[in-house]
Parts: structure tokens; sequence; C-alpha cells
């Protein structure tokens, strides 16, 4: 994993590439420029200034420490249940096609499509769905996408199938009707499992950097979201972003999107990834 990350973090690499010169100065530059932003650019160039150790191994292990926040866990008894959330043209939709894939590995997986406000929505997942090869619940544009679930969780229950990745409609945060659509499926989900969805993740857009940390915060304040997946990752010097988005939303990445392929999804790992911007 750690060499595909290398390979397709080209140009947040190269901002990285500037800090083997080691002073306090060029890392700042750096990390602003990436996009980490002046407080948790603060945040670290404060550990840097009281360090009397090699300087780059403490930089490493403080944005390690920054992104090193709990990961929700799968647990209890299958089917497990992940939601996907997200903007228009965040890339949700690819995402939920590429954890299918993933997931298809080692389970049975269902996709829902509950994205009942886009034209041929249904039509692209299921194309996604042939091409993975896993099972799909469809649906007709202006369904109501909680009814949608409500018959996917039951065909889940039925066939013993372990993961459950429910597409959503994308929509802007400011969207409030939609908004409560979002929690409308949550209430149907739990009927099913009273916690709600194992994993309640929001696809953002990385080349956007922290311009995406508002419209987030309300996705997390209405549907309580327990993750993040930053898409097109491979595309972006801002990467550094990563800092300040899950820190001020206190939620930790889950996944990188890191190409357009059906492949091109990697769990992240902080030391994973700190090691393959400076090694």
């Amino acid at each position: 994993m750690l060499s595909n990350l290398v390979s397709r973090l080209s140009k947040l690499r190269k901002t990285f590439s500037h800090t083997s010169e080691a002073s306090l100065e060029v890392i700042e530059d750096v990390l602003i420029q990436a996009d980490v932003g002046v407080k948790y650019t603060s945040i670290i160039l404060q550990k840097l200034a009281k360090t009397k150790s090699n300087v780059l191994v403490v930089l490493k292990d403080e944005m390690i420490r920054l992104l090193s926040l709990a990961k929700p866990e799968l647990e209890g008894e299958p089917p497990f249940i992940i939601m996907v959330s997200g903007v228009n043209g965040s890339g949700k939709t690819t995402t939920v096609a590429k954890l299918a894939s993933l997931y298809s590995q080692q389970a049975s997986v269902l996709l829902v499509s509950a994205d009942t406000y886009r034209d041929a929505a249904h039509e692209q997942l299921n194309i996604w769905s042939r091409r993975v090869g896993v099972e799909i619940v469809g649906s007709q544009k202006g369904q109501d996408s909680a009814a949608v679930v409500y018959d996917a969780m039951g065909k889940a229950g039925s066939k013993k199938i372990e993961y459950v990745i429910i597409d959503t409609a994308g929509r802007l945060h400011t969207r409030t009707d939609l908004m409560e659509e979002l929690k409308k499926i949550l209430r149907v989900v739990k009927k099913f499992k009273s916690g709600g969805p194992d994993h309640n993740l929001l696809t953002i857009d990385a080349t956007l950097g922290q311009n995406s940390i508002q419209q987030a915060r309300i996705f997390t304040e209405g549907i309580g979201l327990n993750g993040l997946i930053l898409t097109k990752f491979d595309g972006t010097a801002k990467g550094g972003a990563i800092i300040p988005i899950s820190n001020e939303l206190h939620l930790p990445v889950l996944y990188l999107g890191i190409g357009e392929g059906v492949e091109d999804i990697i769990e992240f790992e902080p030391k994973d990834f700190v090691h393959a911007l400076f090694d």
C-alpha cells in the first residue's frame, strides 16, 4: 500500500520535499502551501521549536499524532451498514463502488441506490455493481429513498449479506429539505440496527482543501457522521488540509480516493500517509 500511496501523492510530495532543508521557516512555508492552515501550522511549529531532536522526525511524529483520531469499529453481527453522503461532485457514487469492490474481496456486499433525485443515478450505480460483481437494490427517480433503504435492509437480512452500502443523493449542505431526507434514511436504518449505520461517512473533495470544512460541519451536526473519505487526493497539492479537516470536525479519515479506477481507494493509516510524504 505504501508504494501505491507514494506514487499517487506526487503533487503533495513535491510540496513536502522542501522540508529537507529542515529550517522552521521553510517548514512553515511548506505547511501553509499544503493547506495545513495557520492554526495547525502554529501547533506543529511550537512543538518543533521546543525540540532538541531531529526536526524532521519530530515533524513526522506530530503530523501522525494530529491524524490519529479513533476510528469507528465494525462490531456485532452483520449486516454492517455503510451510509455514504456528500455534496454534488465530491465523487460519492464512485467512492461507493470502490468500497463495494474493496469489501467484496472477502465478504458479500449489497449496494443500495438511494439517490432518487439525479437522472440516471441508478443506472450509473448498476453499471458499477455489474463491474464489481455485487448485488444491488435499485430505485427510480422520484421514489422515496427511505423506502428503498427499507427494502434493502430486509433483503440483506433474508440473504445473510454482510455489508450494505447506501449511496445517497448528492446535496448541498444548505438544502435543509434534502438533509431531512438523510435523517429519514437514518431512522429507517435504526429500525434494523439500533445504533444506526456502522460507518456514517461523508465524501470530501480533497482539492477543495479547508474550504470544505463548513459544509462538512453541517452534515456532521445534522446526521451524526463518524468518519470521512477524502476523494481526488491524487490530484491535489492541498492534501495537508486533511489535518484541519479531521481535527476541526473531530472525525477520523477512514479512506483516501487516489484515482478514478475502482481499485483506487486505500484505507487511511496516518503512519503510512506521513511516511509517504517524506520518504
